[in-house]
């Protein structure tokens, strides 16, 4: 089998990694921020779009 040795490969899966880390702080802030107003969080769930108090 044949070695991946690409460099750009490992740096994408760290910035990836790391996208990921911030769009779930995000989240969990807009969830914060929208229980102290009293706003409701608004998502896709199975293709709907669903508005939720927290």
């Amino acid at each position: 089998m044949k070695q991946d040795n690409n460099p750009h490969r490992k740096k994408g899966t760290v910035f990836a990694k790391s996208v990921e880390r911030g769009l779930l702080r995000a989240a969990k802030d807009a969830r914060k921020t929208a229980k102290l107003h009293g706003t409701p969080i608004v998502y896709l769930r199975n293709g709907r779009v669903v508005a939720e108090r927290v």
